[in-house]
């Protein structure tokens, strides 16, 4: 069934972007990020989205806008360098100036209900530029705001809660932490439950730097005839993946590997899906990159407890393209299982090490996919008062490049994953296609129809 809301336009009333400011005063201080946090292929805004209902409950003098940039100001007495500037220094290495200046926030009405969304509620969304608005002159990863939030009202009581991200400052779980201190602040607390930690050298290159392990998300590669970011006509949509959808996955993989994670198996199809869809050169390298999280992967913890920076390393699987298209899903899915078993803490000093001896280098781009799991973030537990989020995730693909699994639970009360995704036109529709026909003609063995649900723009 496909769900496609692209005919949906509506009007955003914002006012003037604000700065807010910690609401209390913050030590001026230069705080250094990680050598993980630095890298090139961090440098940039990452965009997320959450969906509220309206609470009757919370009806009266409780406007979320209001209450949410009272929060915001308190919890950044806690989180000041979120209210900093980046500046760079020797070898490219990053810094936050804690000036105090302030993250940037926009008040917004929009003439638009939930349901106009549409169901399932997954990414693209519509007018999606003007529920988080580009400020001008905010987007540049130095000396900018960390953070940009917009919060706009709904026509039928609910809001949106928009964000943008500077990605050197934090991951998906770091941006959970502070986001759930907000929420804790919104409803009445006044201190976080969990104090953050800065403690960014723990994930600094050993000095000298010592490179001791392969990093394959990193190569130096020749450009790929399937040239990323260089098309014109892209197209976002996503996929939310049931149950049953999984499980017809799974009836595609061989005993030996029927204990993988969700997580591998859709990676390991979508990798199938995406190469087929590209059309390649048969012998051209395709790379799967995995963001493989260090916080829940080692005992003791490597990271502290209230870390919220970036703690998280690319792990890559690399196959031909003609080999993923012949060889069953098998063959992608071991690959993508002995990649992530690569992720060792002396794994994450090597990767610190290579960017401090190379300069901070890009991961490899030509012909790869980078994956990325939110769905245990938590960001949909995020409660400001108005209960849980009923979407919690990124608002888009990164185009061509990255796709973020977030979690989502369907009107059926089904608990699946949505993938949003962006490619050239034409290669969307084959995409689509095989991944239709990978899951169809394994329920139709089943017995059953297929339940992947699209949504388009």
């Amino acid at each position: 069934m496909a769900s496609s809301p692209s005919s949906l336009v509506f009007k955003v009333h914002r006012r003037e972007p604000e700065l807010i400011k910690p609401a209390k005063p913050t030590p001026h201080e230069f705080k250094l990020l990680s050598d993980i946090d630095d890298q090139e292929g961090l440098r940039f805004h990452i965009p997320l989205i959450l969906f509220y209902r309206h609470n009757p409950s919370m009806q009266g003098n409780k406007d979320p806008v209001k209450v949410i940039r009272e929060a915001i100001a308190k919890t950044l007495v806690f989180y000041y360098p979120f209210a900093g500037r980046l500046r760079e220094g020797h070898n490219r290495k990053l810094m936050v100036e804690c000036t105090g200046e302030g993250i940037l926030f926009i008040e917004a009405d929009a003439d638009v209900t939930l349901e106009q969304f549409g169901d399932p509620l997954q990414p693209p969304f519509p007018c999606l530029e003007e529920l988080l608005f580009d400020v001008p002159g905010s987007s540049g990863v130095l000396n900018c705001p960390l953070l940009l939030i917009q919060v706009s009202r709904l026509k039928c009581g609910g809001f949106l809660f928009a964000l943008r991200l500077n990605h050197t400052m934090s991951d998906g779980p770091g941006l959970e932490q502070f986001m759930a201190a907000v929420a804790e602040m919104a409803r009445g607390a006044n201190a976080p439950a969990v104090p953050p930690v800065w403690e960014r050298h723990v994930l600094n290159a050993t000095d000298p730097p010592r490179v001791t392990c392969r990093h394959r998300a990193y190569e130096e590669v020749a450009g790929s005839t399937s040239s990323i970011l260089t098309h014109d006509h892209l197209v976002h949509r996503s996929f939310f993946f049931s149950p049953s959808d999984i499980t017809a996955l799974r009836r595609l993989v061989p005993p030996h590997l029927s204990h993988c994670s969700s997580f591998e198996i859709i990676t390991a199809c979508l990798w199938i899906c995406r190469t087929i869809a590209l059309q390649p050169d048969p012998n051209e390298e395709m790379r799967i990159i995995c963001l493989v999280n260090a916080r829940e992967k080692f005992n003791p913890p490597l990271l502290p407890r209230g870390y919220y920076g970036n703690g998280f390393g690319l792990l890559a699987a690399v196959a031909t393209a003609g080999e993923l298209s012949r060889k069953p899903i098998g063959y992608a899915l071991e690959l993508v299982r002995k990649a992530k078993a690569d992720m060792t803490e002396e794994y994450l000093r090597s990767t610190a090490s290579l960017m401090v001896s190379k300069g901070r280098p890009l991961f490899t781009v030509p012909g790869t996919y980078i994956v990325s799991d939110l769905r245990r973030a938590g960001l949909e537990k995020v409660d400001f008062g108005w209960g849980n989020a009923i979407y919690a995730g990124t608002a888009k693909a990164i185009p061509e490049l990255a796709s973020f699994y977030s979690p989502f639970t369907n009107k059926k009360g089904e608990d699946g994953i949505v993938v949003p995704f962006c490619l050239p036109s034409p290669a969307v529709e084959r995409f689509y296609k095989e991944l239709e026909g990978m899951l169809k003609g394994q329920l139709v063995s089943g017995g059953a129809n297929s339940k992947l649900i699209v949504s388009s723009l």
